[in-house]
């Protein structure tokens, strides 16, 4: 190769890192919650935290950035979407407000249960509603009842390209009157409402939402009734792609 075609190359090896740089810069600004005690951070590589998730989001154009302070309108403006994944400790009710806000003008939200109660009152505020405890399944369970494939999947673009998911711990989760289950347990599956931690007569048994999205004002939300759906240690193949999907769906595309 001579000097030209050298000095060519670097150019042009140069525009292509500024074009993809100005790509990302450019690209829908996702936050992610990491201020109510989350474990799981897009920042850690361990095989419980979220930084292969965050990279799938990089790798279609997204900019990712973790929001460690109060929820309030300022923090959220200039936000496409937000995460919140696997809190620890309760969003306050100005913090569930400014939530809603940000969903009405437009945004985008999608949230995972670690636990329940944390996230109580912003799904109470969406109209939505969580299992006493978590999910078990007779049916595509994995390595133990709690740990089961998810196949009855809506035709929501959640789930292009894809026959089912897996989860590791699942909440029910209910809809409310404007809620849509998009995706659901088989009618086998049970919760373990008296806590003998076997399925007897006093414990709820059918089919569970597992995924419920809704609308509010301009814009939506989706919740899942797990977290390590998207866990570094879990994202196979298939939940990978959901992955994928979710990121989509929450830059607007």
């Amino acid at each position: 190769m001579n000097k030209i075609s050298s000095i060519c190359m670097v150019v042009l090896a140069l525009l292509f890192s500024a074009g993809s740089a100005l790509a990302g810069e450019n690209g829908a600004r996702i936050l992610f919650d990491q201020g109510h005690n989350q474990r799981f951070l897009i920042e850690e590589t361990g095989e419980l935290q979220l930084s292969k998730f965050a990279d799938i989001m990089r790798g279609q154009g997204t900019h990712v950035a973790a929001i460690k302070k109060p929820l309030n309108d300022a923090a959220l403006k200039d936000a496409a979407a937000l995460v919140i994944s696997g809190p620890f400790e309760s969003l306050t009710s100005e913090e569930v407000e400014a939530v809603a806000r940000f969903i009405g003008r437009g945004g985008r939200l999608a949230a995972m249960l670690h636990v329940g109660p944390p996230l109580a009152g912003l799904l109470a505020r969406l109209d939505l509603d969580h299992s006493n405890a978590v999910l078990h399944e007779r049916n595509n369970v994995i390595d133990a009842d709690t740990n089961f494939r998810v196949t009855a999947l809506s035709g929501s673009p959640l789930f292009a390209g894809l026959t089912h998911f897996s989860v590791y711990g699942c909440w029910a989760l209910d809809p409310g009157k404007a809620g849509t289950p998009l995706a659901q347990t088989s009618p086998d599956a049970w919760v373990d409402l008296d806590g003998n931690k076997k399925y007897s007569a006093g414990d709820a048994s059918g089919v569970f939402p597992v995924v419920v999205s809704g609308t509010l004002g301009a814009g939506g939300f989706v919740v899942f009734g797990d977290d390590a759906i998207f866990q570094n240690r879990y994202l196979d193949k298939d939940n990978g792609r959901l992955a994928a999907n979710l990121s989509a769906w929450l830059a607007g595309r």
